[in-house]
């Protein structure tokens, strides 16, 4: 009775045409190639539309709140002030190790919602941590190493709660890696203490010290592991998490990503790349130098911009104080009007601005870097017309300031710009023109606008329309040889920059 009962299922099956079989997947659309990568949009429309995102330098390295995020490495070398410093606060860097500082760092005043507050005030699009500096700490959840902040410190997935926030404000999430440098690498003759070169490794092999401990756990945080597993379960493993748990809009590279080899680098490239079209998300990966293919990236300058017009959209990383990314006791920062002229000189040469902020160890983020953010929030929700969803007129802009060539190397000349109302920017939406003057010229004052001038357009153009925004009061102007003059009013509607409303029309020659 049995086998005529299994007799009649295979009947059954056969006449169906079998068990069905799972439905074959899609094919991926990237695979681990240049030549595959390359058909990625580097920079999709929202990213250009962006203009400004916030990012921060916080971990355990803000504990110490000395010297700058290099704390860790630098504490190692007796001949730095950090050194000196560690031995007469914390004691000899073997018997108080960067290790030590964890259980310090508690983040108990972080509120994630309070942050991104502030964030979408300043008028960021885009936010989020430095998910891992050098120092192989993890911001996030991580399973791939135990020196993370839900296992330890905080006790908190401080990247997930703030991703929450964030997306509660439709803002857009940015993950930062550092890591690549956290590997201990050597060199092939090894001798004395095995010191790497400054570039090669963030911690110094010095025997006794903590980075060249065997301890199996410590290894995780100093990077004291073989290279080919660390590759695989660290800095990819990594990577991977965070895409997996928190889905970025942004994942951004800092240098010594060239010491990853090519195929993990395009590894983890097309695993992103792949993973992004399934949350339908079209998303961007940063990087400095020639680290990836600019093809599918975009390119990112330290502290420093473009001294043109970006024939494809860049970004500049630039920091809110004068000195550490990272929080330090009495660290100078820098004043409103500065950082908003960088943000709109960038935006001028089709550029995004991703601006570093220092909270403390305990989760605060300081009154003076808050008052930073707030003002350059309030002239962006009375002007942002002339930053958001607007692209590069024709030329950047004129006035005195040149500025250096866009590297890390300049970035001390970049420091010492000071703009005045002389400088002026350009952007441009559909048929308006604005013209951003980078302070007040006063009352009754005459502008000349070069750009205008016939000789200059790259086509005939007639001025339909011309306003001060923030003003009710008419604004005299009229077209010379020299270019567009203009008459200021009596009242200027803002200090730190002004915007004319240039609406426009192409003309027949």
């Amino acid at each position: 009775m049995r086998n005529a009962f299994y007799l009649l299922i295979i009947v059954i099956l056969a006449s169906c045409g079998g068990p069905k079989r799972p439905r074959d997947t899609e094919p991926e659309s990237y695979s681990a190639s240049w030549e595959s990568l390359a058909g990625h949009e580097a920079s999709p429309e929202w990213f250009q539309d962006a203009k400004f995102g916030i990012y921060f330098h916080w971990g355990v390295y803000s504990v110490p709140a000395y010297g700058d995020e290099w704390y860790p490495r630098n504490m190692h070398f007796e001949n730095t002030d950090v050194y000196r410093h560690h031995l007469e606060t914390y004691g000899h860097p073997s018997e108080f190790g960067y290790h030590d500082f964890v259980p310090m760092f508690k983040a108990e005043y972080f509120d994630p919602d309070e942050w991104a507050d502030l964030f979408q005030k300043a008028g960021a699009r885009f936010a989020g941590p430095v998910a891992e500096h050098h120092d192989g700490f993890a911001m996030w959840d991580s399973d791939a190493t135990p020196w993370n902040v839900a296992d330890m410190g905080p006790k908190r997935d401080i990247t997930g709660e703030l991703a929450q926030a964030l997306r509660k404000r439709n803002m857009k999430l940015i993950t930062t890696f550092h890591h690549a440098k956290n590997l201990q690498r050597f060199d092939s003759t090894e001798t004395g203490s095995r010191t790497q070169g400054y570039e090669m490794s963030h911690y110094p092999f010095f025997i006794g010290m903590p980075p060249s401990s065997d301890d199996e756990k410590l290894k995780y945080l100093y990077g004291n592991i073989p290279e080919e597993q660390w590759l695989e379960e660290v800095w990819y493993a990594k990577l991977k998490e965070v895409v997996d748990q928190y889905q970025p809009d942004i994942m951004w590279f800092d240098y010594m990503l060239d010491q990853i080899p090519e195929a993990y680098r395009q590894k983890y490239s097309a695993y992103y790349l792949n993973e992004a079209e399934k949350w339908s998300k079209e998303v961007v990966i940063v990087r400095k130098q020639d680290d990836l293919p600019i093809d599918y990236t975009v390119e990112d300058l330290e502290k420093s911009r473009k001294n043109r017009i970006g024939e494809i959209p860049w970004m500049t990383d630039e920091t809110i104080s004068m000195g550490s990314w990272c929080y330090t006791e009495n660290l100078q920062i820098k004043e409103p009007v500065d950082v908003l002229h960088v943000l709109i000189d960038i935006v001028s040469k089709n550029g995004v601005l991703l601006l570093n902020v220092s909270p403390r160890a305990d989760g605060i983020i300081p009154d003076n870097q808050k008052k930073v953010l707030l003002d350059m929030g309030s002239w962006l929700g009375k002007y942002g017309e002339s930053i958001y969803k607007s692209r590069p007129w024709y030329t950047f802009g004129e006035g005195p300031v040149t500025e250096p060539e866009g590297s890390f190397e300049n970035h001390m000349e970049f420091l010492k710009i000071k703009y005045s109302w002389k400088d002026v920017r350009y952007t441009t939406k559909g048929n308006m023109v604005y013209a951003i003057l980078l302070g007040w010229p006063g009352a009754g004052q005459e502008v000349l606008l070069k750009a205008f001038a016939a000789d200059s357009l790259p086509e005939p153009l007639e001025i339909t329309s011309l306003s001060l925004m923030g003003s009710s009061d008419p604004v005299e102007w009229k077209m010379t040889g020299d270019g567009l003059v203009m008459n200021t009013p009596a009242e200027a509607p803002d200090e730190m920059a002004v915007v004319f409303r240039i609406e426009t029309r192409l003309t027949d020659q």
